[in-house]
């Protein structure tokens, strides 16, 4: 099949494979090489082709985007065609990144404008909510530990993206990665010696689309946190479902009403909340400042009892982090405020984690906090009540009722009872086990791809041979578990308890865990490491 971009052609779409379109008579193939067999989608800067290209062996596919100025007149012309050559460039030189297509070629042809990039095939995060329901919020989390890099890489090689939206960040069927597509819309941040004509001519093609993009960039002033913005609109959709236009919105600041839709814990909420800023001042300005404030997630803990020095305690001696309160009462530095902020949260966590229902489960570690300071340790490092009773979870289910569940689209299973449960090849991608009781159970050759296990008892869990890429572990149980053969590469297992686990042929790739954690554990010389290569640790 062959594709006419003639924009008057009465009948673009050819069935045979020709080099004149049979309609109109124009040229099919661009370049004398890429032949457009379909179109993909079509914006205020043009539209957008899937295409091969006839000149390569195998004739790999390729995306072409065409750009259309607004107008005709030479001079009109003559400024797109060198902020085109302009954005030609810097997308040649983003396109190094590994989650940016590549920029393959640009070329001009009967006064319109082409881009050719790497094409990626997969499903964007649109189609998987639609198709899978919206995420929870680890697995948000970790979309944003994912997307925030090449955003950061993108702003400072100076270029706002102004289109992030969950349509155009695709899966990659190939690895798995996130990738950032559509660049159609970039914007350069203004130079000094850069004119208001220049600005207007190229800021006409697009502005983003409406509910993802904030006021300053409708406005036509965006800046980089106006990425910011979109991002943590697209954020609310990966935990709703829901897009900008189904949600209300307050008519007196025009902020979008979203926190009665997710149940997530306050810590995040004050992270989305500063991404959603109406006015910019007070927006977090870079992807660096929200990596800052996500990285606390890990270590609430340790911070709180840290970072605060009671009143009457020694003073501090140079290179001390811990942080005393000033004449006021107020702790002096960032991170003792920070810590003074986590403490009050853990007081909040308290009285919230006497609650019960699926709201208090769906909370990612929110009573986590506040149970660890209930808890002390027994002879086997496992959580004990003050009492002297071990915590039980609240549900038990047996091997069918937990494949039915989850066959239904239930997801959340924190704090279940699954104790020895004979799951072995089970499909529980995704699903939350957080202080769930998972002993002894058997997970052997299981998908448990980004699926939650923070604090989850695991204790002698058969996991062998399971697929366990990108599960979060934090805190988790695993003395005596049998990890032989799984593939827990990018896991999150800082804290968790390796002793005595078996990691003989564990795949440990990109992983999340310290050497003395691995110390505690079985390797062999079939363990590929956190760094890719294998050998004892």
């Amino acid at each position: 099949m062959s594709y006419c971009l003639n924009l008057s052609c009465p009948n673009p779409e050819d069935p045979a494979i020709a080099d004149v379109c049979p309609a109109c008579g124009s040229n099919i193939l661009l370049k004398d090489r890429y032949r457009v067999i379909q179109a993909l989608g079509q914006g205020g800067f043009g539209a957008t082709f899937l295409a091969i290209d006839e000149s390569l062996p195998g004739q790999p596919n390729c995306v072409i985007k065409q750009l259309r100025p607004s107008a005709t007149a030479p001079h009109v012309l003559q400024m797109a065609r060198e902020l085109f050559e302009r954005e030609a460039r810097t997308l040649g030189q983003i396109g190094n990144h590994p989650q940016v297509p590549r920029l393959l070629d640009y070329f001009e042809a009967n006064q319109e404008f082409y881009l050719v990039q790497e094409y990626v095939s997969g499903f964007t995060l649109q189609q998987i909510v639609k198709r899978d329901g919206p995420l929870i919020e680890q697995e948000v989390k970790r979309f944003l530990s994912e997307v925030l890099p090449v955003l950061d890489y993108i702003h400072k090689n100076r270029v706002i993206h102004r289109d992030i939206k969950p349509a155009n960040m695709i899966r990659r069927a190939q690895d798995g990665k996130l990738v950032l597509i559509d660049f159609g819309a970039v914007k350069y941040q203004h130079q000094p010696n850069s004119t208001n004509s220049e600005q207007t001519a190229f800021t006409s093609y697009a502005i983003g689309t409406p509910g993802f993009a904030p006021p300053e960039q409708m406005a036509m002033r965006p800046v980089p946190a106006s990425d910011i913005y979109a991002l943590g609109v697209t954020c609310i959709y990966l935990l709703t479902g829901k897009s900008p236009k189904d949600l209300d919105y307050d008519p007196s600041t025009g902020e979008l009403l979203w926190q009665k839709h997710v149940h997530i814990n306050e810590h995040f909420i004050s992270v989305l909340k500063k991404m959603l800023e109406v006015s910019v001042r007070h927006r977090y300005q870079s992807a660096e400042d929200i990596f800052r404030a996500l990285d606390l997630e890990p270590y609430l803990d340790s911070l709180a009892n840290s970072m605060i020095t009671q009143p009457g305690s020694a003073a501090r001696r140079p290179g001390d982090y811990r942080s005393g309160p000033d004449s006021a009462g107020t702790p002096s530095s960032p991170h003792a405020r920070a810590a003074a902020a986590i403490r009050a949260r853990q007081m909040k966590s308290d009285a919230t984690s006497l609650q019960s229902g699926p709201a208090r489960s769906r909370v990612f570690d929110s009573s986590a906090a506040a149970s660890t300071s209930l808890k002390s340790k027994d002879s086997t490092g496992r959580g004990k009540d003050f009492s002297g009773e071990k915590n039980k979870p609240s549900t038990r289910l047996d091997a069918e009722g937990l494949q039915s569940y989850y066959s239904k689209g239930k997801r959340d299973f924190a704090s279940y009872d699954l104790n020895s449960l004979h799951v072995p090849k089970a499909n529980l991608s995704g699903a939350t086990f957080n202080q769930a009781n998972l002993s002894k159970i058997n997970l052997q050759g299981a998908n448990l791809f980004n699926a939650d296990f923070g604090r989850a008892n695991l204790n002698r869990a058969n996991l062998r041979d399971a697929i366990m890429i990108k599960a979060y572990m934090n805190n988790a149980d695993l003395e005596g578990a049998d990890l032989r053969g799984a593939d827990l590469s990018q896991a999150y297992l800082l804290n968790a308890n390796l002793r005595g686990a078996n990691l003989c042929g564990t795949n440990l790739t990109g992983a999340k865990l310290t050497e003395d954690q691995l110390s505690m554990a079985r390797t062999n010389w079939m363990t590929v490491r956190p760094s890719g290569k294998r050998g004892m640790w």
